[in-house]
């Protein structure tokens, strides 16, 4: 079934990812059942962060996934296909040039966030039987609170208000593209037919990735430094180069932007 097949409008939730999790735990939420939230009071960010959304004014939405067809250890690969679906979203209406994907899970237009992705997996040994995707983005939000680093609004950018909800919809097609092209729509796709997909969207990625071939700097513990951001490698690491060549892992370093 198409991602979007089914499109849940909710007045009130503490999280759409704990909803969306519920209703497919229950079998009331089959793959591609999105959930769209005007109102989201206990949203999650990554690491335990919170995601704030002033209610009615942007897109909170979850996406039931069956990524069946992958393997756990394609994780990344999954996480890469959500950032360009969102990306092919948000440039669409805020320019291509100046959008771009954060590493790991941000969704930039210029220096500021647009937007973040969650992704929750449940896994069963080899097996990946249920994802459940996670994507708030800015939309109509003028004002924001001290603690949100940077952000804006595609209302800021457009100077124009929009229809967060028919939006979310439109999202909703770009990751129903992106994800058909990464699993071959749901047929009986080879693993290499995959994999070959995957490092295609990879490098759709990468050439979409934020300050790459850019000097920036980043914190690791209580360390400042300056850096090159060089890639991203296909298990999900951050590649950059100073004296020496670095990988980092998923919240091994933060941003100083």
């Amino acid at each position: 079934m198409a991602i979007g097949h089914a499109f849940i409008e909710l007045e009130s939730v503490d999280s759409t990812n704990n909803y969306a999790m519920a209703q497919a735990a229950a079998g009331s939420a089959p793959h591609g059942t999105l959930f769209f939230a005007y109102d989201q009071w206990a949203g999650k960010g990554q690491r335990g962060r919170s995601w704030t959304s002033t209610p009615g004014q942007n897109i909170v939405l979850s996406a039931v996934l069956e990524p069946v067809v992958l393997q756990p250890s394609q994780a990344f690969s999954l996480s890469v296909c959500v950032a360009l679906a969102c990306h092919d979203f948000f440039s669409c209406l805020a320019g291509a040039e100046a959008t771009s994907i954060k590493w790991p899970n941000d969704l930039y237009w210029n220096d500021r966030k647009a937007g973040g992705i969650l992704i929750e997996n449940h896994f069963q040994g080899d097996r990946w039987p249920l994802a459940i995707v996670g994507m708030g983005i800015n939309i109509n939000q003028v004002e924001f609170p001290e603690t949100a680093k940077n952000p804006v609004s595609l209302r800021q950018i457009t100077g124009r208000s929009w229809s967060a909800v028919e939006l979310a919809r439109e999202l909703g097609e770009h990751l129903d593209r992106r994800y058909s092209a990464l699993t071959g729509g749901g047929m009986a796709s080879s693993g290499s037919a995959i994999a070959a997909a995957a490092v295609d969207q990879l490098e759709e990625y990468q050439n979409k990735l934020y300050k790459r071939g850019r000097t920036v700097r980043l914190k690791k513990d209580s360390a400042v430094f300056e850096t090159t951001v060089e890639g991203v490698t296909p298990q999900g690491q951050l590649l950059t180069r100073d004296v020496l060549e670095r990988r980092f892992s998923f919240g091994e370093v933060e941003w100083i932007i």
